[in-house]
């Protein structure tokens, strides 16, 4: 298990993200945590080695991102897996057939396609509720209830979870409550500070920032999560290689000026989102108009880069993503240029009809990632892609 040192969080943000988790380099004094591109190490006897001994269980180059993500979301221990997909399962994997868990009903359609396609058959229950209410997560706990999870803000349609009031009803039960928090990174929200046992990341988004690797991360602060945590990791083998465990720790400490610009363009791309008039609807925490606007305010620091909005049909949604020159049409977010994508064919496909219609998932809903480009040049962008 990889455990933070002791003195990180005796530092701000911005200073844990650039110098978290890293430790001197002994041969060189290099500054940049090097990529130990091996798959063994030597041993100086039987049972005689230097803390390392094969490559799927220690790496010192993802140790140093494991210890920086986790001092970043105030944890102790945290683990890096080969996607974001890949740290839900190594969650999935705590519990057995029998067991039932809790979740949000607008995931990611990766994270929905798992539990339903995968898990479901082994015997795990799934509850998926609307977790913008907290009586409908009480109302669906069962005596064999172990896992409250959920995403907020949600993928696409930008729902909130009250933090708070889940870690609050999940303490009295006796339940961890586990939160994807790709969407908001901890420059934005700590849900570790607010009940949650577990959190989630896709480092594959803003964490890494830059469009050019696939990875997880699980954090955690409870020593019998971190055991067992650690262990499915090593045992399931799903772990990252070490340049993609570089290449996220490099993102990680531009991550808070990133953030910066993300939330600055996505709240100048909402609002004036909310002035067009073939936009039929802006789905954006930051806005007054949302309907847990205040509660956004309450639980983070920052409303984000990314941004959903309905326009008349699936007609000028398809002519929109074709005519943009800026915004590029490709599955996944949160790196430094700005995407544009359709949720219902392409990140929510595998999500029954009737979860998208129930959650507002149009056909005609598109989702913006927005970049760190100048946001009025991006305004102008998609205002000729609609016009």
């Amino acid at each position: 298990m990889t455990r933070i040192l002791s003195d990180d969080q005796g530092y701000k943000l911005p200073t844990r993200a650039v110098h978290a988790g890293q430790i001197e380099e002994p041969l060189s004094g290099a500054v940049m945590t090097p990529i130990y591109q091996t798959s063994t190490y030597r041993q100086q006897g039987l049972g005689k080695h230097k803390g390392y001994e094969y490559a799927r269980t220690q790496n010192p180059t993802r140790e140093a991102l494991e210890r920086n993500v986790a001092s970043l979301e105030g944890g102790t221990y945290g683990f890096a897996f080969g996607s974001g997909l890949a740290a839900l399962d190594a969650i999935l994997k705590l519990f057995k057939p029998g067991d039932h868990i809790v979740s949000g009903d607008n995931l990611y359609g990766g994270s929905h396609r798992l539990m339903t396609r995968i898990y479901e058959p082994f015997g795990i229950r799934f509850s998926f509720v609307d977790t913008r209410e907290i009586g409908n997560v009480e109302r669906a706990l069962t005596p064999e209830t172990r896992l409250i999870y959920c995403e907020t803000p949600t993928n696409p349609m930008m729902f909130l979870t009250d933090l708070r009031a889940v870690g609050d009803l999940a303490v009295s039960r006796g339940i961890p409550v586990a939160v994807d928090n790709t969407f908001a990174t901890p420059v934005l929200q700590r849900p570790l500070e607010m009940g949650a046992e577990i959190v989630l990341h896709s480092t594959t988004k803003y964490l890494n920032g830059h469009s050019d690797m696939v990875g997880g991360m699980l954090v955690t602060s409870r020593d019998d999560l971190a055991e067992r945590l650690g262990f499915i990791q090593n045992a399931s083998g799903g772990v990252p290689g070490p340049m993609d465990c570089w290449l996220a720790l490099r993102g990680t400490k531009t991550l808070i000026l990133r953030m910066r610009q993300h939330d600055a363009n996505g709240r100048r791309m909402a609002e004036w989102l909310t002035t067009h008039s073939k936009v039929r609807k802006v789905y954006y925490p930051g806005l007054p108009t949302h309907p847990q606007h205040e509660l956004a305010r309450c639980q983070m620091g920052g409303f984000g880069g990314m941004v959903s909005f309905d326009v008349e049909d699936l007609a000028l949604s398809r002519r929109i993503v074709e005519r943009v020159r800026l915004f590029q049409l490709a599955e996944s977010l949160g790196g430094v240029e700005s995407l544009i994508g359709h949720p219902a064919s392409m990140t929510h496909a595998s999500v029954p009809l009737e979860i998208r219609r129930r959650i507002g998932l149009t056909d005609s809903l598109l989702r913006l990632s927005m970049g760190i480009e100048d946001v009025d040049d991006l305004i102008a962008d998609l205002k000729q892609a609609i016009d």
